[in-house]
C-alpha cells in the first residue's frame, strides 16, 4: 500500500468515529422504514438510499420491473485506471410480530430494529462508503458502483437478478463486497444451494371413523416429509476434498460455532431440510380435503441439487403426491476462493481494527453475492452477527454497526488504492 492510499485510509477511519452519533442516527431513520417482504414495497426505502447519494453529490438511477421494488444504480470512475469494485446490498427486510422493532431504539448499546442484522446495517455501509471515497476519487484507481436493490427476501427476481438481466455490462466487475449478515470473526466464502418446494395431496374428505372411505392427505404428505427428512436431513454432503479440507480445519470449526452456535462448523458440510409450514384440515373428527407442506432444504456445494430433486420428484409420486418446486427461490450453491485478494484485505482490515482473526467458514443462509459467484467473480460478506436476525429481538450493537462502516471503507480504499487491469 502506498503512502498515499495508506493516509487516505486512516483519514477515512477518523472521520467515521468523528461521525458516530450521525451514522447511529442514520441506521435508525433506516431502520424506521417499514420495508417488509411481503409485500416488498421499499419505495420509502429507496427515497432514504437517494437522498443520501444526493447529499454526497452521487449522481445514480433507479430501475425497477415492478413500480414498487426500485432498485438503484450508481458508479464513479476514479483517477486512474484499474479494477471495478461493486458494493451490493438490499432494503427490503422480514415481517414482524413485534412492533417495537420499528421504534430502533437503543438499549444497552444495542440497536433494537427489524434489520439491524439482516441487512440495513450493511447496506448503509455500502452507501456511506460509496459516498464517502467519492471525494477522494482521484487518489484511487479503477471504478466503484453500488447496487441497492429489492427483492432479496423473495429470491431476488426483481432486485439483482433484474438488474444482471437487463444491465448485465454495468453489473460486472473485478470484485464484490456485500454487507450481509455474516459477523466479524469469521469469513464467509460459500453458501448453500437451495431447494424450495411444497408437497400437496388431496381427497373426497369425510368423517373420521370412515377411514375405509377416504385417504387422508394429512397422513399421506406427513409421512412423505418423515421419509425426505429421513432420506436426507443432516447426510454429509459429496464436499470437493479442498472445501472439505477447509471447512473441517479446527480454526473454521471453532470459528463458525462462536459465530452461529455449537454445532454450525459440522452442519455447514451438511445438507439439510426444514418444513416450514404444514396446512390441512378443519376439525379433528373430520378427513381433510387437502393438505400442504412448504419445504426449505441447504445443500452445499458438491452434491448433485438436481440428482436430488429428480428423487425428491420419485418419492411424490410414489407417495401419490404433488411436487411443486419455486424456480426464484431455488438456486445451486455459490463458492469464492477464501484466500482471493479481497478476501485476504477483509481478514487482514479485521486484525487490524479488531484484534483478531477471522477464520474462513460457509454461510448457512443465501445471499445476493451468489450471482457474482457464478460468473466467477469473488464476492465477500462482511457485515453484522445473524445470531438475531429475523427474531422479536434483532439488533445490532453499535460498535459492532461503526465496525462494519470501517471494515466497507478500508477494504474498498485497499482494493481500489492498488493498480490492476483497466475498469470494466
Amino acid at each position: 500500500m502506498s503512502e498515499t492510499t495508506a493516509a487516505l485510509k486512516a483519514e477515512l477511519l477518523q472521520a467515521i468515529d468523528q461521525r458516530r452519533d450521525e451514522i447511529v442516527a442514520l441506521l435508525q431513520r433506516f431502520l424506521r422504514i417499514r420495508s417488509v417482504n411481503p409485500p416488498g414495497d421499499t419505495r420509502e426505502a429507496a427515497a432514504f438510499v437517494r437522498e443520501l447519494l444526493d447529499a454526497a453529490g452521487v449522481a445514480h438511477r433507479t430501475e425497477a420491473f415492478v413500480p414498487e421494488m426500485p432498485n438503484i444504480i450508481s458508479r464513479w470512475e476514479a483517477g486512474q485506471p484499474g479494477r471495478h469494485l461493486m458494493l451490493n446490498g438490499h432494503m427490503d427486510i422480514f415481517p414482524v410480530t413485534n412492533e417495537k422493532l420499528w421504534d430502533a431504539e437503543i438499549i444497552d448499546g444495542k440497536i433494537m430494529g427489524r434489520g439491524a442484522s439482516d441487512m440495513k446495517t450493511g447496506t448503509l455501509a455500502s452507501i456511506l462508503a460509496f459516498c464517502q471515497l467519492y471525494p477522494h476519487r482521484e487518489k484511487l484507481n479503477g471504478a466503484l458502483s453500488l447496487t441497492v436493490v429489492s427483492d432479496e427476501q423473495s429470491g431476488g427476481r426483481y432486485g439483482t437478478k433484474f438488474l444482471f438481466d437487463e444491465f448485465g455490462d454495468e453489473m460486472e466487475a473485478d470484485c464484490c463486497l456485500n454487507g450481509e449478515p455474516s459477523g466479524l470473526a469469521n469469513l464467509r466464502f460459500t453458501e448453500k444451494g437451495t431447494l424450495r418446494f411444497s408437497l400437496s395431496a388431496k381427497s373426497i374428505g369425510g368423517h373420521g371413523g370412515y377411514a375405509h372411505r377416504a385417504r387422508n392427505p394429512i397422513a399421506d404428505v406427513s409421512r412423505l416429509v418423515t421419509a425426505i427428512y429421513d432420506r436426507y436431513h443432516l447426510k454429509l454432503a459429496a464436499l470437493p476434498p479442498e472445501i472439505d479440507a477447509v471447512l473441517t480445519s479446527a480454526e473454521t470449526i471453532a470459528a463458525a460455532d462462536l459465530n452461529l452456535g455449537k454445532g454450525a462448523g459440522d452442519v455447514a458440510r451438511r445438507i439439510t431440510v426444514n418444513v416450514g409450514i404444514l396446512q390441512g384440515g378443519q376439525k379433528a373428527t373430520q378427513i381433510p380435503t387437502h393438505c400442504v407442506a412448504h419445504l426449505d432444504m441447504r445443500i452445499p456445494i458438491g452434491s448433485d441439487r438436481d440428482a436430488i430433486r429428480a428423487d425428491l420428484e420419485t418419492l411424490a409420486r410414489e407417495a401419490d403426491c404433488e411436487m411443486v418446486v419455486n424456480e426464484d427461490h431455488s438456486y445451486p450453491a455459490s463458492l469464492t476462493d477464501p484466500f482471493s485478494e479481497m478476501a485476504n484485505i477483509l481478514r487482514g482490515n479485521i486484525r487490524e481494527l479488531l484484534g483478531h482473526d477471522a477464520p474462513p467458514v460457509s454461510s448457512l443462509g443465501g445471499t445476493d453475492t451468489r450471482y457474482w459467484r457464478w460468473r466467477g467473480v469473488p464476492a465477500l460478506i462482511c457485515g453484522p452477527s445473524p445470531i438475531s436476525m429475523g427474531t422479536d429481538e434483532e439488533h445490532v450493537t453499535i460498535d459492532e454497526a461503526i465496525a462494519v462502516m470501517k471494515l466497507h471503507v478500508a477494504c474498498a480504499v485497499d482494493y481500489l488504492g492498488s493498480t490492476g487491469p483497466a475498469a470494466k
